[in-house]
């Protein structure tokens, strides 16, 4: 039995990417696919068994899962839905620089949304297109469990304190030159 050509079999061992095209037209299985591409997760193979997953593929698994529920429009009864608060640890840990720009785009789409993401991270990359950092040092170890800084990340880049801002300027500056030869 196959369904538009194609058996279970052939299903399960298809990729996110290319299964996103397949169910185009089933709007309940592209959309959490979509999601799950958007993420950064579209090489992960349908039938991909959870044990084989990585940390931060089974964080972002959970993260799409939450993603299918939000609503950014007003409910059925005229509300608009309800703030939520997402928490992530080190979600980008094993990803490419092009998935972590991926997923970056889905935390903007939260925050966009009116939900508050809080991240653990240490991504430079990620770092720099926060709102807010709260810089937690100076050092690690008995040197370390102070907040250095609590402060916008442009502003973590001057503070002479912060090994994080000391180390996030070059990638800040990389931005503003990138911005700036788009323009």
């Amino acid at each position: 039995m196959t369904w538009r050509g194609k058996n279970i079999g052939e299903v399960l061992t298809m990729e996110i990417d290319e299964a996103v095209e397949f169910f185009s037209a089933m709007t309940s299985i592209s959309h959490p696919l979509q999601l799950m591409k958007d993420v950064g997760l579209g090489y992960l193979t349908l039938g991909q068994p959870s044990p084989t997953l990585s940390g931060g593929e089974a964080q972002r698994i959970k993260l799409v899962t939450e993603l299918s529920k939000v609503r950014d429009d007003i409910g059925r009864r005229g509300q608009k839905a309800p703030h939520t608060l997402y928490v992530l640890d080190e979600p980008t840990v094993g990803l490419h620089m092009a998935d972590v720009a991926k997923l970056i785009r889905v935390l903007h789409r939260l925050v966009d949304g009116g939900h508050s993401v809080v991240v653990i991270e240490h991504d430079l990359d990620v770092i720099a297109e926060a709102d807010w950092v709260i810089d937690l040092g100076p050092e690690g170890g008995t040197e370390g469990g102070s907040i250095v800084a609590a402060t916008d990340p442009d502003t973590l880049s001057k503070n002479p304190r912060s090994h994080t801002g000391a180390a996030l300027r070059p990638v800040l500056e990389r931005g503003t030159l990138q911005a700036e030869a788009v323009q």
